[in-house]
């Protein structure tokens, strides 16, 4: 690992980015709580990428550890080590790979041990990494589970996993063990991999053990704010009877500040959080915003891995440009053609780039986006997201209301929470097989943009929302938010176990 540093905490997050960039945001966090140092373990292409955003904002005390894998071993294609741009079809293989990681993980610890003479304070894991609950009692330190998502989306997509209850009745709708008998589910929630699961299946194998070994741990982080989700929480806390601390929103400290929206706060935001360049330069989203009034441009985005169908995209097209409301459109090949190829006119309806370009209606950007900033701008008023958990922290942080459009994992169950406990989102569709039609489009947008009825309300909600996620993080003399609170409650838990472990083994740094 190359460093003498002493570490008192592990990471093991799961090899995607969507999972890599809040275990660092929360690495980061701990480490400015506590000084503590943090090595965050992952395979040598994803340490790359952690390295790479880690050098465009350093942070010492984070130490980075590369862990042995090679895909071919697995029957992957070579160099394939995240979930980014991997075919749907490759991703039960590679989620089943990443057991693999459990040996190279183990003489990690200890080497760790073996150098500092004693065990780090814990191993925080990823949820789909269960098998760290045995590496941690091996090694004499505890484990505790990190959940990226929100407590209402991993509530649900744990509980499915392991109950399978869509399995059970030969209705489309069925309840759900740990949910109230009100908050029904339908099997068009469910991505393919799970509505076909049976228990015997590879999805069904790997998930079930490592939800399993999961729900061993000491306890639970979750990137969410106790204000905003009391249901999902309760239930969460209710089902897995450990502590839950709830330490988000895991967001780029510029964007929780009332001032955020100033050019320069926003400038250099999003390539810090994300360590990506958009394909688009996020100076020509704030001229395009800047023209536009407050609270009245769509951004339409459906996260770094999910694109939509081509008739899908024809339709959405024809509704936006028929709603005449103002839009920023990340774009990229539709379903069926390879996502890094270059995106062509014909995907579109005929001169719509040109019409929405010159009328300055729309702009259309290319694969990547500066998310931060465009939903930070005054302008932007509503989001069609895929409601992966990231973007819809981002988009309530900053009082946005939603539109919702799940693809995958648990953005269903957010798209649900979204609409039935906030009153922040309306759904527009689910999937890439569902049809869609350029009316509903622009009956949807035309609703929700309205800044009266429905549309006024969301917004009204959504910035009481993003009121209590800035509440949450905020530190004034003894006065605490409840993340500040529950990190310090979670630092104060693992010491208090270090000592339980191996007596006086354990440096407080004045906490």
């Amino acid at each position: 690992m190359g460093s003498d540093q002493h570490i008192e905490i592990v990471m093991l997050p799961l090899m995607a980015h969507g999972h890599l960039i809040p275990f660092l945001a929360l690495a980061r966090q701990i480490h400015h709580r506590t000084g503590f140092n943090i090595a965050i373990a992952n395979t040598p292409l994803n340490i790359q990428y952690l390295r790479s955003t880690l050098h465009q904002d350093p942070t010492a005390g984070i130490i980075l550890a590369e862990l042995q894998f090679n895909s071919a071993d697995h029957g992957l294609p070579p160099n394939i080590e995240n979930t980014e741009n991997l075919p749907l079809d490759q991703i039960g293989k590679f989620f089943a790979s990443s057991v693999s990681l459990k040996a190279p993980f183990h003489h990690l610890l200890l080497d760790i041990i073996e150098k500092q003479g004693k065990p780090p304070l814990c191993i925080i894991s990823d949820t789909f990494f269960g098998w760290t609950v045995d590496v941690a009692k091996s090694t004499g330190t505890i484990n505790i589970t990190f959940t990226t998502g929100g407590a209402y989306g991993t509530m649900a997509y744990i509980s499915l996993w392991s109950n399978l209850p869509h399995r059970q009745t030969d209705s489309e709708e069925f309840s759900l063990p740990g949910f109230p008998e009100r908050c029904r589910f339908h099997v068009s929630q469910l991505h393919k991999f799970l509505r076909n699961a049976d228990g015997t299946d590879q999805w069904s194998r790997f998930m079930q053990s490592q939800i399993s070994g999961s729900l061993q741990s000491f306890g639970w982080l979750c990137n969410t704010v106790e204000e905003i989700e009391p249901l999902g929480l309760e239930l969460l806390r209710n089902y897995i009877k450990y502590p839950v601390w709830t330490i988000g929103p895991l967001l780029p400290k510029p964007l929780l500040n009332k001032s955020s929206s100033s050019s320069a706060n926003r400038n250099g935001l999003y390539r810090q959080h994300a360590g990506k360049e958009p394909g688009i330069s996020p100076e020509k989203c704030i001229q395009f915003l800047d023209l536009h009034d407050p609270d009245s441009v769509l951004y339409i985005s459906f996260g770094s891995q999910n694109t939509i169908s081509p008739s899908q995209m024809m339709e959405l097209a024809i509704g936006l440009e028929e709603s005449g409301n103002p839009f920023i459109w990340v774009i990229r090949p539709p379903i069926g053609f390879d996502l890094s190829t270059e995106f062509r006119a014909e995907w579109l309806p005929e001169g719509f780039e040109d019409r929405m370009s010159s009328s300055k209606q729309g702009l259309l950007v290319k694969n990547w986006a500066p998310q931060l900033e465009i939903l930070s701008h005054k302008s932007t008023g509503a989001f069609v997201s895929h409601c992966g958990w990231n973007s819809t922290l981002e988009s309530l942080s900053q009082g946005v209301k939603m539109i919702g459009w799940p693809m995958a994992a648990e953005q269903a169950y957010n798209s649900k929470m979204l609409v039935e406990e906030m009153g922040v989102s309306v759904e527009l569709t689910r999937g890439v097989q569902s049809s869609i039609s350029g009316e509903e489009v622009k009956r949807l947008i035309q609703l929700v943009m309205d800044k009266e009825w429905k549309g006024g309300d969301m917004k009204k909600r959504a910035e009481e929302i993003a009121e209590r996620m800035r509440a949450a993080v905020r530190e004034e003399g003894k006065e605490k938010g409840s993340s500040i609170k529950a990190l310090d409650d979670f630092v104060s838990a693992i010491l208090s176990s270090s000592l339980l472990l191996q007596p006086s083994a354990c440096n407080n740094k004045g906490l």
